[in-house]
């Protein structure tokens, strides 16, 4: 059973944790000079959550963060899983805050030895909380749900720092009975950078029109 969120704990609002992702620079946004992605996508955002991992008040705050989703849903799980690579730190640590093992699970599986994909002792019939850094279209981290299931594991949700709250994902993850929480998310992002002066209401209608529509948004 998962250890009760500690007396001292301070559960993270989603935007104070869009600020934390804003200051240390996790989160990157140019309305006027869109990144290109791997998938070949532009985007007026770019998210590297792995500088998180550098700030300890800030990986501290996700850790308890994640506790109190799972405490507040009740789902008391036997095992933490981790995605490879940038889910792996958070579910260390989060399974180290609850006492419980910890598995992580690969992007393929290995070409030599056991050809693991999923690295660490898991249970059949384990309840697993799997936790992943970025939801984009939440291929990946499906993926490694149906991984973590074809070896028996009971996957009863999916916490992540943050998501673009693209439709797609939205019901990937329904279809596939998963459910899926987050700490922050791209309005939360999007209005605690407006706050902080960082986007003018250009700027803002900008990056909602691309959230809304991105392949629309890149033929311009």
């Amino acid at each position: 059973m998962a250890t009760p969120i500690r007396p001292n704990a301070q559960t993270p609002t989603r935007s104070r944790i869009a600020n934390d992702l804003l200051v240390l620079g996790a989160v990157t946004l140019r309305p006027n000079n869109p990144f290109t992605w791997a998938s070949g996508m532009k985007a007026p955002i770019y998210c590297d959550n792995r500088l998180t991992m550098g700030d300890v008040a800030v990986r501290r705050r996700l850790t308890e963060g994640f506790e109190a989703l799972i405490e507040n849903h009740g789902y008391s799980p036997d095992v933490i899983a981790g995605t490879a690579t940038a889910g792996i730190p958070h579910a260390a640590w989060l399974a180290e805050r609850l006492e419980l093992p910890m598995v992580y699970v690969r992007l393929k599986a290995k070409d030599h030895g056991r050809e693991n994909l999923i690295e660490g002792s898991l249970k059949e019939g384990g309840r697993v909380v799997l936790v992943e850094d970025t939801i984009s279209t939440g291929g990946s981290s499906l993926a490694a749900v149906r991984a973590l299931r074809e070896e028996g594991a009971d996957v009863v949700a999916v916490l992540a720092i943050y998501t673009y709250g693209f439709e797609k994902a939205v019901s990937a993850f329904e279809e596939d009975g998963v459910p899926l929480h987050t700490l922050t998310d791209y309005d939360a992002l999007i209005k605690s950078a407006a706050g902080m002066k960082r986007l003018n209401d250009e700027d803002v209608e900008t990056l909602r029109a691309w959230r809304e529509d991105p392949e629309s948004w890149m033929r311009g």
